[in-house]
């Protein structure tokens, strides 16, 4: 087994649904630009609440990707 090497980047995924919905969401945008992508860490969670009710969850990530040898 290879020894890799890994780097971080932060992102914000938002969701009116839930924090499934909003880490999916970041994830898939992030894959899109990022090669590589291995795993991820809940750094954050935070809502809106509108009316007595959760309007809209945003989830902060650090998503960890593999370094090309």
């Amino acid at each position: 087994m290879a020894n890799h090497v890994y780097r971080l980047t932060e992102v914000v995924g938002s969701s009116p649904t839930g924090i499934d919905d909003a880490i999916r969401t970041a994830i898939g945008k992030a894959s899109q630009t990022i090669r590589h992508v291995e795993w991820f860490e809940v750094q954050e969670v935070r809502g809106q609440v509108v009316d007595g009710d959760v309007a809209h969850v945003q989830v902060t990530l650090k998503i960890g990707f593999r370094v090309e040898d």
